[in-house]
């Protein structure tokens, strides 16, 4: 077995097909029928894998104190050198094969400086990446705890996670601070409500939500900022520092029916469209609605933000009122009426921009991401533990940079960019 585990390369790093393999199959082979002969498992403690990466990581520290040292263990070179082995430092590292007891060798002079496994280090990066990955999908830290215990047989404490998710809040305050483009299409303004401590005592506290869709179609979460309410005085907030960053313009911001934040929105970008956010407006009429007529109500409504024009809106929703379940439910036309002038713009473009402003398919599917990973937790301690976990949730869907996996499909969106470049001329030049 240890000839075998000479050949073997630190870490597990991806490859490409056509790149060598340092273990090819017929030696793994051999060797998981060599650990099977001898009764040895493949996972779990005292497993091959275990034994493994205990035996290369040993190695691999030697080799450095040899290349830092000069000389080959026994050679005479090293005689008079000034420097030499001195032994070895027990050492516990919690890895992806379960937790290691090392002998890591050092140097007389102490001037051996491993990387290997670095001096005070006690995980591999490889943990750090699965413990976030895991609080990324909404895992708590007691859940992680137990599935590092279950899956790896590593027992770590609460803290040790904590501190590891922590560590991402440095990447989140870069991430919120980062310059934007000039130019956006479209922007969507958006909140979802979670639980916070705050001054002992459990709040409701709304994380607005910033997503851009970039000239190459793409969705992107521009930032994140947590308050108690949702207002347009906060919004106000918000753009402003959007607007600092980098943003200068933008042709479509879609939003919800808030009182006072389309007054806003013109206050930053005088020249932006305001839309209402259709699904906001939709689900806010179902509210009055009994559970019996929702779906048959929702129906109905669909006929009027689905209308040809602004007229045809108009007339459906007339018919609507005049209908029995109109008249049953007389608060959805005084709704629908009051958002009218924010509803109209939306009847002015053409079907293939109206498939990117229509937020079913845009900042919905993120929140319902978001509201998936959060819903498993009863309140958040702080904030900053609230955008760390909406952070890392984003950065799972890939929509914290505009290189993220996604994006619309490039025939409609170029079909959309072009709608644009005509409704708002010379707007895009600068994107």
């Amino acid at each position: 077995m240890e000839e075998v585990l000479d050949t073997v390369e630190v870490g597990r790093p991806r490859r490409e097909p056509e790149e060598p393999q340092f273990l090819d199959a017929e030696a793994a082979e051999a060797l998981i029928a060599q650990a099977r002969e001898q009764g040895v498992e493949l996972l779990g403690e005292g497993g091959l894998l275990k034994q493994m990466t205990k035996a290369v990581l040993e190695r691999a520290l030697a080799e450095e104190l040899t290349d830092h040292l000069g000389y080959e263990v026994g050679d005479p070179a090293g005689n008079g050198s000034g420097n030499s082995r001195n032994g070895y430092t027990p050492k516990k590292l919690i890895t992806e094969a379960g937790t290691l007891d090392l002998e890591v060798p050092r140097d007389r002079a102490g001037t051996h400086e491993p990387q290997i496994v670095r001096k005070g280090q006690s995980r591999l990066d490889g943990i750090d990446k699965i413990v976030i990955g895991l609080y990324a999908h909404g895992m708590t830290v007691r859940d992680i705890q137990n599935h590092l215990l279950d899956i790896y047989e590593i027992e770590v404490s609460p803290d040790l996670i904590s501190k590891i998710t922590d560590a991402v809040l440095d990447e989140v305050r870069e991430w919120q601070a980062r310059p934007l483009e000039p130019v956006w299409p479209v922007i969507f303004l958006d909140a979802i409500v979670c639980k916070v401590r705050d001054a002992g005592t459990v709040k409701n506290k709304a994380a607005h939500l910033a997503v851009g869709v970039g000239i190459d179609g793409k969705k992107e979460v521009l930032g994140i900022w947590v308050e108690h309410t949702e207002g347009a005085k906060f919004w106000l907030r918000v753009m402003n520092d959007l607007k600092a960053r980098g943003i200068e313009d933008v042709l479509i911001v879609v939003c919800d029916g808030l009182t006072g934040l389309p007054a806003a929105i013109e206050a930053v970008w005088p020249d932006a469209v305001v839309q209402t956010c259709i699904v906001h407006l939709t689900r806010a009429s179902l509210r009055w609605v009994n559970y019996k007529d929702r779906k048959r109500v929702a129906a109905q409504l669909r006929l009027i933000y689905s209308a040809p024009t602004e007229q045809a809106a108009r007339d459906a929703l007339d018919a609507w009122t005049d209908s029995e379940v109109g008249r049953q439910y007389p608060a959805i036309k005084r709704q629908w009426e009051a958002a009218w002038e924010q509803v109209i713009p939306f009847f002015a473009f053409p079907p293939e921009v109206r498939k990117v402003i229509y937020t079913t398919n845009m900042i919905e599917s993120i929140n319902y991401q978001l509201r998936k990973i959060t819903k498993t937790r009863g309140h958040f301690p702080t904030d900053d533990a609230l955008i760390k976990l909406l952070y890392l949730g984003c950065r799972e869907m890939g929509r914290t940079t505009r290189a993220g996996r996604g994006g619309r499909s490039n025939y409609n969106w170029k079909i959309a960019l072009n709608q644009f470049d005509v409704m708002f001329p010379g707007r895009l030049d600068n994107a």
